[in-house]
């Protein structure tokens, strides 16, 4: 991937799909460190809520950033999100939240601050990155590419499951619809339906695509 030969494994795929929970587990399994995108896309949401920055007004968002306290670091294996000095962690689970991370995500200066970021952990060590559009924009030459996918019953019941309202129909709309970095499935991306697998079926399905791709067998033998 780079000269200090770093890896990147991609796993995109929908709201609710099961993406983060396959990377953490892949991540473990192959000793790489997991990173959420979303979580980052969340926290400038939660940042913007907070100065009473609109997420709807693009214009207004883009100016926050210019004095944006954000980091994101990685700790003991996983990403972590800072905004002005606070660690977020249930904070980017709200329905405030939720409501909202769409529409930050569609904001272009947004996603060029958030993808610089994310190609940057990449120089403390291999990454299994998910989110949207991870195999197509932040590492789109990274041979190894899953799509996790599930259907929309099945993702909208996971979510209730969580104590979660939003509507996954929705939030699907609108990040395949908008013009910056929408989600699809990127090439060479192995598609992954988990609507009827357990999450071990999933992980033995991902390790097998990921091989087929070439993964270098040192990864596999961790575990």
């Amino acid at each position: 991937m780079n000269g200090q030969q770093h890896i990147a494994v991609a796993i995109d795929g929908p709201a609710a799909s099961g993406k983060s929970t396959v990377a953490k587990k892949l991540a473990k399994l192959l000793g790489l460190n997991m990173v959420n995108t979303g979580a980052m896309y969340r926290a400038v949401v939660w940042g913007a809520l907070q100065k009473n920055v609109s997420p709807n007004d693009p214009a207004a968002v883009v100016a926050m950033l210019s004095d944006f306290d954000f980091e994101c670091k990685i700790n003991q294996g996983s990403s972590e999100v800072w905004v002005d000095g606070q660690l977020l962690e249930s904070e980017l689970r709200s329905d405030a939240v939720n409501a909202n991370v769409s529409a930050i995500a569609a904001i272009v200066e947004v996603r060029e601050l958030l993808v610089a970021k994310q190609r940057g952990l990449l120089q403390y060590g291999s990454v299994i990155m998910e989110g949207r559009d991870i195999g197509s924009v932040v590492f789109p030459d990274t041979p190894y590419k899953l799509y996790i996918d599930a259907s929309e019953e099945v993702r909208a019941a996971r979510r209730a499951a969580d104590g979660e309202v939003d509507a996954v129909g929705k939030r699907d709309a609108q990040d395949s619809k908008r013009k910056v970095s929408p989600l699809i499935v990127a090439d060479g991306a192995t598609v992954i339906d988990s609507s009827e697998m357990t999450l071990e079926e999933v992980i033995e399905a991902a390790v097998a695509a990921l091989t087929a791709q070439g993964l270098d067998q040192s990864f596999l033998d961790r575990n």
